[in-house]
C-alpha cells in the first residue's frame, strides 16, 4: 500500500469581467479495491454553491456554480489516497477467449456494447497501421495490446493545454501528439477489431519526473478482457496496469471526462489556463512540515 497526496491546481484568467454558469468538475479519484481516497477537500473562487453527484459512468462528478462576476476562476483540490496496487504480470489467463480475435460472453456485451462502437469516422490511415499492429490469430490478447501499446509509446510526446483532442488519423499523421492524444488512438483502434475500450483520465505518479505527462492530468485507455475485467494501458509511457496510474474518470470519449467544463456569462476577451499537478508521497509531506 502507498500514500499519496495529490494537489490540483486550475487557474482561468479573463481580460474582462465574467460571470459563470455551473461548471463540471472531474476530480474526486475512483474509489476500488485498488484505490481508497483517505482525505478530500476542495477550493474554488469565486465562492459557489457546491453539490455532488455521479454520472452515468459512475465517476463522482462536482457541481459548481461561482457567483458574481470576476477576471479569475481558481479551482483547487487536494487529496491523500491510498494505493493498492494489482500488478498484471506474471498471471495469464487462461480463458481461451483472451485471444485474438477477442470473444465476449452474451451478456458482457449487452453492458460493453456502447464501448466497442468506434466514435471517429473511418479513415485509411487509422485502418493501415492497425493493420501493420495485428499478428497471427490465436495470439493471446495481452501480447497483442502491450506491442500496441509500446509502439504508441515510440510517438512524439507533447504538451498541450489547449481543449481537445487529435483524431486518431492526426496523431498518425503527426506520429505524435500529448497524453489523450495517444489514449484515444488505442481506444478506437482496439473498437474497430472488436475491443470493448474507454478512456481514463487521472494522475500520474512520477517520484523522478521521469514519466511522460507528469505535472499535469493525464489520459491512458482501459481494455475489458475476460478473466482480467477492465485493464489499464498507458500508450504515453507503455505501462500496463502500473500503481503510477491514478484513474479519476472514465468515459467513452474524451469529450466526457474534461477534469474542468462550464459555460461563461460575457465577453472574457483575452484569456489563459494554467494547470499544475503534484503528486507525491504523502509521507514525505509530513517529514517536511
Amino acid at each position: 500500500m502507498t500514500r499519496l497526496m495529490i494537489q490540483h491546481e486550475t487557474r482561468y484568467r479573463y481580460e474582462k469581467p465574467v460571470a459563470f454558469g455551473p461548471q463540471r468538475l472531474l476530480l474526486r479519484p475512483r474509489d476500488s479495491h485498488g484505490l481508497k481516497v483517505e482525505k478530500a477537500s476542495l477550493a474554488v473562487g469565486p465562492p459557489g454553491p457546491i453539490r455532488w453527484t455521479y454520472d452515468a459512468y459512475s465517476n463522482c462528478v462536482c457541481w459548481f456554480t461561482p457567483k458574481g462576476e470576476a477576471t479569475e476562476l481558481v479551482i483547487v483540490s487536494q487529496l491523500v489516497i491510498e494505493r493498492f496496487p494489482a500488478p498484471l504480470l506474471p498471471f495469464q489467463p487462461d480463458n481461451p477467449h483472451t485471444a485474438m480475435p477477442i470473444v465476449y460472453s452474451r451478456d458482457d456485451r449487452a453492458a460493453l456494447a456502447p464501448f466497442m462502437a468506434p466514435d471517429s469516422e473511418d479513415d485509411p490511415i487509422v485502418t493501415a497501421w492497425l493493420k501493420e499492429q495485428m499478428a497471427e490469430p490465436g495470439e493471446a490478447a495481452l501480447d497483442f495490446l502491450l506491442r500496441m501499446t509500446r509502439t504508441i509509446d515510440t510517438f512524439a510526446y507533447k504538451a498541450r493545454y489547449e481543449e481537445g483532442v487529435q483524431t486518431p488519423a492526426q496523431t498518425l499523421a503527426l506520429r505524435g501528439g500529448t497524453c489523450r492524444d495517444f489514449a484515444w488512438l488505442m481506444v478506437e483502434a482496439l473498437r474497430r477489431v472488436g475491443y470493448a475500450a474507454r478512456f481514463v483520465t487521472g494522475y500520474l505518479h512520477s517520484p523522478a519526473a521521469t514519466l511522460r505527462g507528469a505535472g499535469a492530468t493525464h489520459a491512458w485507455c482501459e481494455v475489458f478482457l475476460p478473466d482480467l475485467g477492465w485493464t489499464e494501458f498507458d500508450p504515453t509511457n507503455g505501462l500496463a496496469e502500473s500503481p503510477d496510474l491514478i484513474p479519476v474518470a472514465v468515459s467513452r470519449t474524451p469529450r466526457e471526462a474534461a477534469p474542468v467544463s462550464g459555460t461563461l456569462i460575457g465577453d472574457p476577451g483575452e484569456h489563459d489556463l494554467s494547470v499544475k499537478v503534484t503528486v507525491s508521497a504523502a509521507e514525505d509531506l509530513a517529514t517536511a512540515a
